[in-house]
């Protein structure tokens, strides 16, 4: 369904304008305000770019991946008595991450390390990562009762590896945009990490290069790529394939450990005795299924404005707030001294709830209150640029 365009082309992609990232998260979430809106037709090397205005539809499913991103993370203390629960928990980890990391991939089809884009890569991902990965361990730390927590910006903690992945994962654009297989090469080196145990913790690096394909196939994506999603014919036929999904995971709940869908550890050291032959098509599986569900999901997002649309534009407060919340609700013991939050009234609860909370961390003044942190100018730390006064003088 999606046609990955080869990643060389004579004449330069439109430059998305770029905000702060977006996670599928995440959700957390790092995607700049979207352009699908622009048509197809390429500008020639010597138009200039044209500005577009947010198209909805990237707004909408920003919004709703962030909802099950919080969803299935308030599932997870509460879903070990429940086999339905641990089967949409599941289903939901299978796509929500890839689905932010394309989306994300599609909005950084522009980044080619001109000086205001590295600043904002400073300013929009690398200050929000040292922020709440500070902010995360000293939680852990006081609040969890866990006086050893290390603070270490070379090991992400928690919800903050989406914002180390991105910062890796957009530097590298270039070069994805340059090489002639770019898809190939990408799951070549995700199979890769997936088949070397100990590559170590900094930077969460098997995770990064384990999901690397997902934001490498966003870069070569095209606006009629989506359009050809929203389709209703696509759409008609995402709902048997989600069906036929929800089955199997139901069938691998008890099954499958949930590791394999975090991608943060090799194939080898998941522990289910798998040897590393098998292990490699159970990824690729999974890997094909994530794009296959990823389609289904993006199908069904609505296209038109409506009260999500402006949450869409906030989603990284919700991804990185969000956690607190859930951790909170660990540390305290609510999840412990509360069995029937198990059971079937529970788990409505807690979902409601967390869909609740993470709808009103994406709110404009909750994102105005953030933007000292998340969105950040800080034009006196950096130097004026020669080009950028170029057009002045």
């Amino acid at each position: 369904m999606f046609h990955a365009a080869h990643g060389y082309q004579r004449a330069p992609l439109p430059e998305a304008p770029e905000s702060g990232p977006t996670p599928a998260t995440g959700t957390a979430t790092a995607v700049a305000p979207a352009t699908a809106g622009r048509k197809s037709a390429l500008p020639t090397a010597t138009e200039p770019p044209r500005p577009a205005g947010r198209d909805a539809w990237f707004d909408n499913a920003k919004y709703l991946a962030i909802v099950l991103v919080a969803v299935a993370h308030a599932w997870e203390p509460v879903m070990d008595g429940s086999r339905a629960t641990r089967a949409l928990y599941m289903l939901v980890y299978t796509f929500h991450m890839p689905a932010f990391i394309l989306i994300s991939g599609y909005f950084s089809r522009s980044y080619t390390g001109k000086p205001h884009q590295l600043r904002r890569l400073l300013t929009g991902i690398a200050l929000p990562y040292v922020v709440f990965e500070v902010a995360y361990s000293l939680f852990a730390r006081y609040a969890g009762d866990k006086p050893d927590q290390p603070i270490s910006l070379l090991d992400p903690y928690y919800l903050t590896w989406f914002l180390a992945a991105l910062f890796v994962w957009r530097l590298t654009t270039p070069l994805w945009r340059a090489i002639r297989w770019p898809v190939p090469v990408a799951i070549g080196i995700a199979l890769l990490a997936a088949l070397t145990p100990g590559i170590g913790d900094d930077l969460n690096l098997t995770r990064v290069l384990q999901f690397l394909p997902f934001f490498v196939l966003g870069l070569c994506l095209k606006p009629e790529h989506f359009q050809l999603v929203r389709r209703r014919e696509v759409r008609l036929l995402s709902l048997p394939l989600l069906g036929v999904a929800a089955v199997f995971a139901y069938w691998a709940a008890p099954r499958m450990s949930t590791k394999w869908f975090y991608r943060s550890s090799s194939v080898q050291e998941i522990g289910d005795g798998v040897p590393w032959w098998s292990g490699a098509v159970v990824f690729l599986a999974l890997l094909a299924c994530a794009l296959v569900l990823t389609v289904a999901f993006l199908a069904w997002v609505p296209a038109g404005r409506s009260w999500m649309t402006a949450l869409g534009a906030g989603t990284i407060c919700g991804y990185l707030l969000h956690g607190f919340l859930v951790r909170a609700g660990d540390y305290f013991g609510l999840f412990e001294e509360n069995p029937w939050l198990g059971g079937p009234v529970g788990l409505v609860t807690v979902s409601l709830f967390a869909a609740a909370a993470v709808t009103l961390l994406c709110t404009p003044p909750v994102r105005r209150l953030m933007r000292p942190v998340t969105e950040p100018e800080m034009s006196w730390a950096f130097r004026r640029d020669v080009s950028e006064l170029g057009p002045r003088r």
